[in-house]
């Protein structure tokens, strides 16, 4: 438990800062799923729709410091190159 005022109050922000990154990584999570899904599908339009709809979810978690850049570097390419073998 928290001996100080100062950890107290770091203790009380760190569970209002653990729900908000959770739930950041969730979305984050549906946004790839929903467009591997739909690569999955083998729908060009779909999968191109998806991609552009996660790309920037992906984005804004690197800014908010919830995932590594290259992390996100690496999804939005593997996505990306995989929609592009469906227009082939």
């Amino acid at each position: 438990m928290a001996n100080t005022k100062s950890a107290e109050k770091a203790a009380r922000q760190a569970v209002v800062h653990r729900a908000r990154n959770d739930a950041a990584t969730s979305r984050l999570r549906s946004a790839i799923r929903k467009a591997t899904l739909a690569i999955k599908s083998g729908k060009h339009a779909e999968a191109t729709a998806a991609l552009n709809e996660a790309t920037p979810i992906i984005d804004s978690m690197v800014n908010k410091g919830i995932i590594h850049r290259n992390k996100a570097a690496r999804h939005k390419s593997r996505l990306s190159k995989q929609v592009r073998s469906l227009a082939k």
